[in-house]
């Protein structure tokens, strides 16, 4: 089936596609303990999901140069790989989301804060690299998340419009990204709970891809793009 005319859907990574949080929360821990940092899983929610590296360093370890704070980030993301090369699971219901975007003609892009390696972990580790139109790293934008540049960018990929499109996030600070690209964004509560995200801005939120809100949802955008193309 040819890909509909301007509809897509968008996904992040790290506790979207894969619930990834509890491992990105241990090498973390890991990693800024000896800087007197300790996160549990709501600071960890609130402080640090979905930012780039860069904020993260420059606010927990302001006192390291630059050229160090990248250095520890390096060794949080190296750590975290290695907690995650056996132990990527992905979100109930992805597979058949995905298969259904596929027989539906809604091309896909994955957008993520998160360095070129680890995206490509997660995406290899689920087998679902080539499911995926384009790939949009932020740390390789002029801007990441929260700014909507890295949604900008993959609407601009999949020449999507983001009024017939849909993003699906798990952070604050993606959805923010989201919802300024002008996308409705389906939050997915691996870590934050229905409030938080309709707070931040989600349209609706959901546990897993199986939910039958959420698959009326999509299926809703589905029916609206076959009136059109009909009319």
């Amino acid at each position: 089936m040819h890909p509909r005319s301007g509809a897509a859907l968008l996904f992040d990574i790290d506790g979207t596609l894969a619930d990834t949080d509890p491992l990105h929360l241990e090498a973390f821990n890991r990693t800024f303990e000896p800087y007197g940092h300790h996160f549990d899983k709501a600071r960890f929610a609130l402080e640090l999901q979905g930012k780039a590296n860069e904020a993260i360093a420059r606010r927990f370890v302001p006192d390291l140069s630059p050229e160090q704070q990248m250095a520890v980030m390096a060794g949080k993301e190296q750590l975290f790989r290695d907690l995650a090369g056996t132990e990527i699971h992905a979100v109930p219901g992805l597979f058949e989301l995905l298969d259904l975007a596929d027989a539906s003609g809604l091309p896909m892009a994955a957008v993520t804060n998160a360095p070129r390696a680890n995206a490509s972990l997660i995406l290899d580790g689920l087998c679902i690299r080539d499911r995926f139109r384009a790939l949009v790293i932020g740390d390789e934008l002029a801007h990441g998340k929260p700014h909507p540049l890295p949604y900008l960018e993959g609407l601009r990929l999949l020449g999507a419009d983001a009024g017939l499109s849909v993003a699906f996030e798990d952070s604050r600070t993606g959805i923010a990204s989201a919802t300024g690209a002008g996308l409705r964004t389906i939050g997915i509560r691996t870590s934050l709970a229905h409030p938080d995200m309709i707070a931040a801005g989600a349209s609706m939120s959901a546990d897993r891809y199986d939910d039958e809100a959420l698959l009326r949802f999509i299926a809703a955008i589905v029916e609206r793009l076959e009136v059109v193309a009909s009319s």
